[in-house]
């Protein structure tokens, strides 16, 4: 994700709107994760920002490129922050 992000001037259109709409995707699963720890403060941030980006996706590839970055990089740091402080994921075991 980091390499596209940094590599966002050479994409075209919809392969920008493509990072994005994976920047959503992780946001959620940050948001969901963050959520069953308990920290319902960054699960709150992480969802709003990956709705924020899922709706606006289209425009925000459309963007002024030096705004894409920056609203990538802001996507991306939230992540890091969340595996940074949660390397070990809870793994759930469904049994049928």
């Amino acid at each position: 994700m980091e390499e596209q992000i940094r590599n966002i001037g050479d994409l075209s259109i919809e392969e920008r709107e493509d990072v994005f709409v994976d920047v959503a995707t992780a946001l959620e699963g940050t948001a969901r994760e963050a959520f069953v720890e308990g920290n319902r403060h960054l699960a709150a941030l992480s969802a709003n920002m990956a709705q924020a980006i899922r709706v606006n996706a289209d425009e925000l590839a459309r963007d002024d490129l030096r705004n894409t970055e920056r609203i990538l990089q802001q996507g991306a740091a939230m992540i890091s922050q969340f595996n940074a402080t949660h390397p070990y994921r809870i793994v759930g075991h469904a049994v049928h």
